[in-house]
């Protein structure tokens, strides 16, 4: 699914506008289907105590056509609406839909009304996404309203939350928080990157009439499923261990040797037909030990075994390694995965499947910034790192980025704060591994589906054991749950 910056929304608008769409028929779609949600989520509508608080810009003209229509629709509702602004300073499509609203009979108040704090429903139609800056005046006075004014009421944004940038994660000032955001034609930046994303709610992307071929361009994407639903597919009957692919995980040590099973595993787990651990002899037992499954070898046997592999990953719990690592990366063409003790400097794609899996932590000492920087600008350091090494980069941590060598970048909106703890990336570095041996030609999904499905799995997870109790071998035990609804259920945000 595309993601958009203000500037391409504008052009997208303009472009529909140029090829015979009114942009007054385009705010009546964006209202028709705002409220076409609120009749789904709220039913029955005109039970609902509405209050919608409109701006004067075109964010405020698409709030007074939902009123409007709500008021057409369901005369007995309990609709208030609320104008933070001077009628004075409606201009265009707004003005317009500011006089039809008032035509139809709904009296429009200039202020936050006490009847309307008992309210269950608010709508936010106060800045859209040509905001730029701090929020001030009356709109920040209709921001702290949406936030701490309507204690019995759930929060419907549209198009963006009001008071958030659209091209940034990061706040410039006070922002309304939503429990769900309807948002027109494609998701905007600052609504899937953090710690922005946070006030969305649940994101519902609704088309109002612009053709997709117009933002088909786009480089920036929020991972769905159905961008790697094919991988999971039903199996041939014919299928055997040798059809779906052979993994060589290099990892573990002693003391260590939990990090090489649990990426054995999560390589097994997401479907690779044979896994093969290669770590020093003293870890071997102890790996066996830890899952019967997984076959093992010393590690100086990787030269003999590596030309019959599939791919390759390395580094959970393999301590420091440099040269090993730097001498793989450089002599096998096969995919390779490499986390933790295997993110050494200097690694290049050269043209061949090369997935590196960093922390922040991790990234900081691959690029010499600072964690806080890299924080601050998560989806421009990957992109620049993946561009400049030739690699595909996971940078993980909140809306984990996907960047690839092209420029690409998809953000994975799945993830909870329950997978902090020790060994989730282990298992993310054998799942991904897990994919690329089943589907070594369709490395960019592989593992775009390993990054969205651990994610989903440890969600699934913490519903069922809570946030503090989830450990890194309970997204193994939710995995099957999390492919289950992926390939079942409709894509959604």
């Amino acid at each position: 699914m595309k993601v958009l910056t203000a500037a391409e929304m504008r052009q997208v608008d303009q472009a529909t506008i140029a090829a015979g769409i009114p942009g007054i028929v385009l705010m009546e779609n964006a209202a028709h289907r705002v409220v076409e949600f609120l009749v789904d989520k709220f039913a029955p509508l005109h039970a609902q105590r509405i209050v919608v608080l409109c701006g004067k810009g075109n964010n405020g003209g698409d709030g007074m056509a939902v009123a409007r229509q709500i008021r057409t629709r369901f005369p007995a509702a309990a609709l208030r609406v609320a104008l933070l602004a001077d009628p004075d300073e409606l201009q265009g499509d707004a003005a317009a839909n500011y006089r039809m609203l008032t035509a139809s009979g709904c009296v429009v108040e200039r202020q936050v009304t006490a009847e309307a704090r008992y309210a269950t429903l608010v709508v936010d139609a106060l800045l859209g996404t040509g905001v730029s800056g701090p929020a001030a005046g009356r709109a920040l006075e209709g921001i702290r309203e949406i936030n701490g004014g309507f204690p019995l009421a759930k929060v419907v944004a549209l198009d963006i939350p009001s008071g958030m940038p659209s091209d940034s994660g990061e706040p410039v000032g006070e922002l309304a928080s939503a429990d769900y955001t309807v948002t027109f034609t494609a998701p905007k930046v600052g609504q899937v990157l953090p710690p922005n994303c946070d006030h969305v709610g649940q994101l519902i992307v609704a088309p109002i009439g612009s053709p997709s071929e117009l933002f088909a361009h786009v480089r920036l994407e929020l991972l769905e499923p159905a961008m790697f639903r094919g991988l999971l597919a039903p199996r041939q009957p014919s299928g055997h261990k040798g059809t779906f692919g052979h993994a060589l995980i290099v990892a573990g040590s002693r003391g260590k040797t939990g990090a090489a099973a649990m990426c054995g595993m999560g390589a097994l787990r997401a479907g690779a037909g044979l896994v093969t651990v290669a770590s020093e002899e003293g870890a071997l037992q102890a790996i066996r030990a830890h899952a019967p499954e997984l076959m093992t070898e010393p590690l100086d046997q990787i030269d003999r075994l590596a030309d019959a592999m599939t791919v390759i990953a390395m580094g959970p719990g393999l301590g420091p390694s440099i040269q090993l690592v730097r001498g793989l990366v450089r002599r096998f063409t096969q995919p390779m995965v490499l986390d933790a003790d295997a993110l050494v400097d200097g690694i290049h794609g050269e043209g061949r499947v090369r997935v590196l899996t960093p922390h922040p932590g991790e990234m900081a000492r691959l690029t010499g910034k600072p964690v806080a920087e890299i924080q601050g600008n998560r989806l421009g350091t990957a992109r620049e790192f993946a561009a400049a090494r030739g690699v595909t980069l996971v940078l993980k941590g909140q809306r984990t980025v996907i960047a690839f060598a092209d420029g690409r970048a998809w953000i994975n909106p799945t993830g909870t704060p329950a997978m902090g703890t020790g060994g989730t990336g282990d298992v993310l570095t054998g799942m991904i591994a897990g994919f690329l041996a089943q589907f070594p030609r369709q490395p960019d999904e592989a593992v775009a589906a390993a990054v969205y499905l651990h994610g989903l799995a440890g969600q699934i997870g913490a519903r069922a054991l809570g946030e503090k109790c989830l450990i890194a071998t309970d997204i193994l035990k939710y995995l099957p749950a999390a492919m289950e609804e992926c390939a079942d259920v409709p894509d959604r945000v």
